[in-house]
């Protein structure tokens, strides 16, 4: 527009000079070399005006085309650029169907055009491992690393993909690498759990679930079942590694909350069982009994090899004047009368347990402190009561 204008202000000046020169309009003379060529001012500057608009009109031509042919160039890109985005999308819904060999295909046959390659090859890399091709699952891999950034990606791809393999420790290494960078990304924090299971890490677990039910990324139904997990996990490593003296040591530095814990107090009794701590399992158990008569623990006592069982009957008969109504003390109580031979006691005790609620165990006890005392009608009965209930589940 700018030299549009120019043209006509040119053109109108040398029209307004030619008129008003028109009776002396002198004239030019331009030699070069051996050449000469004269003309009048006038024609001289329509020549020049001439010349300019010449030029500009070729300007013009010049970039138009030039636009034409960048227009075209760009309709090919966008073109190849919308077909690789389509194919991409396509191997996303392959890939989600499960139908591996069609998404490396979709994603790979127009990677090259993609804006972002990176997707691609990613996909391609899933879809290789869903086929258990682990020599394209690591040609994909490393296409998808020679591309620029989100270097992350690529990781935590190749993370999951150990994980889903089961190669847990080198999950582990990298994951490691990776926690200090991003504590708070939660797909990390899932997979660590992932790892310190498969590995068997209970302290590192031990520390990682408050972080896990803080982001909520396990219930808490899951949440309590993984920290019993963990303290049995620690609990057996300091067993195997030390004995009953490292189990001591390793309950004597717990809190007092753990102390207090049915669950726990269970795990470390069954621990000390197992490493022949049968003496020191029963007076953590008494300890904890004297708190709270957990029917969750009380038949634990069965369990313990103890010399002298008498210092429990004591303590089992002290519990049941206080909870005269408490079904699992009677039925404890009864049946280390049975390991003492007391007979008449042990019927009573299973009787009153049976008067609170049903239980096979007790019946088949009872019948059995029946037939030492010679009733034996007394106990077939008592056993078929005990058929009865099994009839019924």
């Amino acid at each position: 527009m700018f030299r549009i204008v120019f043209i006509f202000i040119v053109l109108g000046l040398g029209l307004f000079a030619g008129t008003l020169f028109s009776d002396q309009q002198g004239y030019v003379l331009i030699s070069f070399a051996n050449t000469t060529t004269e003309m009048s001012v006038t024609t001289l500057v329509i020549f020049v005006v001439a010349t300019l608009a010449a030029l500009f009109l070729l300007e013009f031509v010049i970039k138009r085309g030039l636009r034409a042919t960048n227009a075209t160039w760009n309709w090919f890109s966008v073109r190849k650029l919308k077909r690789a985005r389509r194919y991409a999308n396509e191997g996303i819904i392959k890939l989600l169907e499960g139908d591996w060999k069609g998404a490396e295909k979709k994603v790979t046959r127009w990677a090259n055009h993609h804006d972002m390659p990176l997707l691609c090859y990613l996909i391609a890399s899933e879809a290789a491992q869903g086929m258990g091709d682990n020599a394209k699952r690591e040609k994909y891999l490393a296409l998808a690393e020679q591309q620029d950034g989100f270097s992350l990606a690529v990781e935590m791809t190749k993370i999951r993909q150990m994980v889903r393999n089961q190669q847990y420790a080198d999950a582990h290494s990298q994951l490691e690498h990776l926690k200090g960078r991003y504590p708070n990304n939660t797909i990390i924090l899932n997979l660590l759990k992932k790892t310190y299971l498969g590995l068997e890490l209970w302290s590192a677990l031990d520390e990682l679930l408050p972080r896990l039910k803080k982001a909520k990324l396990i219930s808490d139904e899951e949440y309590h079942h993984l920290f019993y997990q963990a303290q049995l996990g620690k609990m057996k490593e300091v067993g195997a590694q030390q004995g009953v003296e490292g189990l001591l040591s390793y309950w004597s530095h717990l809190p007092k909350k753990l102390k207090q814990d049915d669950n726990v107090v269970q795990l470390m009794i069954e621990q000390l069982i197992l490493h022949n701590g049968d003496s020191e399992a029963y007076i953590i158990l008494r300890d904890a009994l004297k708190q709270t008569a957990s029917n969750k623990l009380l038949p634990l006592i069965t369990q313990i090899d103890l010399p002298d069982v008498h210092p429990a009957v004591l303590m089992l008969e002290g519990l049941t004047k206080k909870q005269p109504n408490n079904p699992e003390i009677s039925s404890t109580l009864g049946q280390l009368y049975l390991r003492e031979q007391k007979w008449p006691e042990a019927q009573k005790a299973f009787e009153n347990a049976l008067h609170q609620r049903a239980s096979i165990a007790d019946y088949s006890y009872l019948a059995d402190a029946l037939e030492h005392q010679n009733m034996k009608q007394a106990a077939g009965e008592v056993s078929r009561k005990a058929l009865s209930l099994i009839d019924k589940k």
